[in-house]
C-alpha cells in the first residue's frame, strides 16, 4: 500500500496519494481511516475483511465436532429454539395465572422467577423478609405454593427452568414433589436448575453459605440427577449475570468456561465418568447490543467447550462435547427513559442469538427497567421471537452468517482471548480459588467502571440517556405493581400450612439432614435424598434454609474497605 502524503491541500478539504491514479481522498475520509473501531469487548475492527484466519476444516459441517455451526445437522430447520418467559410475582397463585397466559399465547417452555426471600432460604412471614415478599419473583415458601404453582399444568409436557441457586435443592425437591402428586415420576421431568453457585459469589450475590459447602450442594444436585433425573439440566453455567455486572464478551466466556471447568473436576473426583453426567449440563449467556460479536461469541463458544470436554477431559461421546445453552436478551441494555425503544434493542438481541444458535431463548420486556412486566408487555417480547422465527426466513438454513470474513475473524479472536483469560485463571488453582482471591470480581469491576466512563464521556452512545434524550418527558407506560392482598394471601396459607404437619415426623427429617450436612465434604452422603424427605415431611423453605445454615454457616463476605 502506498503512503499517504499529508499536505496543505487538507485545509481545501483534499488529500493525494503520491503516485497514484485514484480519485483523491477528502479529509473527513483520512479521518475515518485513522479512527480506531472496536467492539464492545475492546475487539480491533478492520476496515474491510477479504479473508478469515478460520479455514472450512476448522468451521466443519452443523452436527460435527467442534460444532461450531451449530450442535445439530438441522438446526432450527427441524426443530426450533424453545420460547422461554421469564415469569414471577406476587404469589403462587398469580404466577400461575401469567404461565397459563404465556402458554396459551404460544410459550413453549416455562421460566421461573423466584423472589429475593425464597432465593435466600428465607420464609414469606420471616422479619427479613418483609417488603420482599413476591415483588422481584414468585414466593414458594411451601410444597403446597409449588403444587399451586403449577396446578392444571401438565408437568410432564412442559419444560420448567427455575432461575435459583442457594436454594436449589429445596425448589428441586419441591418441584419433585408437584410432579409426584400429579402421578408424574421424577425421570421424565424435563428443565434446568440453574445451581451456579461460583457466579454468585463472583456477581450476583444471592448466596447464603460459605463458597465451599454451597459448591458441593451445587454438586450433590448434578450428581443426584445424572442418576435419577436423566431429562433434567441440574445446573446452567450462567455467564449472563457476570455479563450483566459489567464483564465484557471475552470475560464471559473465559469465566464461565472456568466455572464449568470447576464443577466438572469436582463430579469426576466423585467417581463420575465425564460422559456419565455431562450432557445434561447446559448454560446460559447473555445477548448484549453488539449484533456480530455477540454471535461470534455463541459459535467460540461451542467450540471451546467442545474442544476442553475432548482434551480436558477426554470424553468419548460427541453428545458429551455438545453446549446446550440458553440465552437472555440484556436487561442491564434496557434504559427507563423512552422504554418503548427497548422494543428494538430486544428484537436485535433476540435476532443475534438465534442467528448465533441458542437452544432457548428469553427475550425481555420494553418496561423491565422500570418494573415486573406487564401482560401487554410479556406478550410483545414474545411475538418477538415468534416474528423471528416465523416471518424472517433466518431458520430455513442452518448457520445464514456463517463464512462471513468479520464474523470469522470475530469468533476466531474471541476463542484465542477467552482461553489466554481462562488460562490466567486454570493457573490461580482455578474460579473458586480466583473467586475467593477476588480476582474475578475486580475483573468484571473494572470492565464494568471503564463502560460506565465511555457512557459517561459520551464516547459510547446509549440512545435517549446521553443522545437523543430530547424527549424528557416521563414515560406513559405503568409498571406492574404487587398486591397487599396476594402477599397477605400469602403469609396466611403458611400460617395454616404449619398448623397440619405430624412435627415429630418434621423435626425428624431436619434433624437427619442437618446431622449429615454437618459432616465433611469427603464423609457426607449426597443431601438431595434428606432434603427430599424434609420437604415430603413438609418442612418449609425457611426451615429447610435453617438446618442448613445451622450446619455450614453464613457466608459475609469481608470488606475491602
Amino acid at each position: 500500500m502506498k503512503l499517504i502524503h499529508i499536505s496543505m491541500r487538507q485545509q481545501q478539504g483534499e488529500v493525494r496519494e503520491e503516485g497514484a491514479d485514484i480519485p483523491s481522498l477528502t479529509k473527513q475520509e483520512i479521518e475515518v481511516s485513522l479512527k480506531k473501531f472496536e467492539t464492545d469487548s475492546g475487539l480491533p475492527i478492520e476496515r474491510l475483511y477479504s479473508r478469515s484466519i478460520t479455514g472450512p476444516e476448522k468451521l466443519g459441517e452443523p452436527g460435527k465436532f467442534p460444532f461450531t455451526r451449530g450442535i445439530y445437522p438441522e438446526m432450527y430447520r427441524e426443530k426450533l429454539w424453545t420460547m422461554r418467559q421469564y415469569g414471577g410475582f406476587g404469589n403462587a397463585r398469580d404466577t400461575n395465572k401469567r404461565f397459563k397466559y404465556l402458554l396459551s399465547h404460544g410459550e413453549t417452555g416455562l421460566s421461573v422467577a423466584f423472589d429475593l426471600p425464597t432465593q435466600l432460604g428465607l420464609d414469606s412471614d420471616d422479619a427479613r423478609a418483609q417488603g420482599e415478599v413476591g415483588k422481584v419473583g414468585v414466593a414458594i415458601s411451601t410444597l403446597e405454593n409449588m403444587q399451586t404453582l403449577f396446578e392444571s399444568i401438565p408437568i410432564d409436557q412442559i419444560s420448567t427452568s427455575m432461575t435459583i441457586n442457594s436454594t436449589a435443592s429445596t425448589m428441586l425437591s419441591m418441584y419433585i414433589g408437584a410432579a409426584e402428586a400429579q402421578g408424574v415420576s421424577r425421570k421424565v421431568l424435563r428443565g434446568t436448575t440453574q445451581n451456579d453457585m461460583l457466579k454468585e459469589y463472583a456477581a450476583r450475590n444471592t448466596y447464603i453459605y460459605p463458597p465451599d459447602e454451597s459448591f458441593n450442594l451445587a454438586i450433590d444436585i448434578i450428581g443426584f440427577c445424572s442418576k435419577e433425573m436423566p431429562k433434567w439440566h441440574p445446573i446452567s453455567i450462567s455467564g449472563y449475570h457476570m455479563r450483566e455486572a459489567g464483564a465484557n464478551a471475552v470475560q464471559e466466556l473465559a469465566y464461565t468456561f472456568s466455572n464449568a471447568v470447576e464443577y466438572v473436576n469436582a463430579v469426576v473426583a466423585r467417581g463420575n465418568p465425564i460422559d456419565s453426567f455431562c450432557k445434561q449440563l447446559s448454560f446460559f449467556f447473555a445477548c448484549r447490543n453488539d449484533f456480530f460479536e455477540e454471535i461470534a461469541k455463541f459459535r467460540a463458544a461451542r467450540r471451546i467447550w467442545a474442544h476442553i470436554v475432548k482434551e480436558r477431559f477426554h470424553s468419548d461421546d460427541d453428545d458429551s462435547a455438545k453446549i446446550k445453552f440458553h440465552v437472555q436478551t440484556s436487561g442491564e441494555t434496557l434504559t427507563a427513559q423512552q422504554p418503548e425503544v427497548n422494543v428494538i434493542r430486544v428484537s436485535l438481541q433476540a435476532l443475534a442469538a438465534v442467528l448465533g444458535g441458542a437452544q432457548s431463548l428469553h427475550t425481555n420486556s420494553k418496561d423491565e427497567a422500570l418494573g415486573l412486566p406487564t401482560e401487554e408487555a410479556v406478550t410483545l417480547a414474545l411475538r418477538t421471537q415468534q416474528i423471528i422465527a416465523h416471518e424472517t426466513g433466518v431458520t430455513k438454513t442452518v448457520d445464514p452468517v456463517g463464512g462471513s470474513y468479520y464474523l470469522e475473524t470475530l469468533t476466531d479472536e474471541l476463542e484465542a482471548r477467552a482461553l489466554k483469560e481462562f488460562e490466567r485463571v486454570q493457573k490461580m488453582g482455578g474460579s473458586l480459588e480466583a473467586i475467593k482471591s477476588g480476582y474475578i470480581q475486580s475483573e468484571i469491576q473494572k470492565s464494568a467502571y471503564d463502560f460506565q466512563k465511555e457512557v459517561d464521556a459520551k464516547k459510547r452512545i446509549v440512545v435517549g440517556v446521553n443522545k437523543y434524550n430530547e424527549d424528557r418527558g416521563k414515560s406513559k407506560i405503568k409498571a406492574l405493581s404487587i398486591s397487599k392482598a396476594s402477599v397477605r394471601e400469602q403469609i396466611s396459607s403458611l400460617e395454616k400450612f404449619r398448623r397440619f404437619r405430624d412435627h415429630k415426623k418434621l423435626e425428624s427429617s431436619l434433624d437427619r439432614l442437618r446431622t449429615e450436612a454437618s459432616k465433611s465434604a469427603s464423609e457426607r452422603q449426597n443431601l438431595m435424598p434428606f432434603i427430599i424427605e424434609a420437604t415430603k415431611q413438609h418442612a418449609t423453605t425457611g426451615e429447610i434454609g435453617k438446618a442448613l445454615r445451622e450446619a455450614f454457616g453464613e457466608y459475609h463476605p469481608r470488606s475491602k474497605f
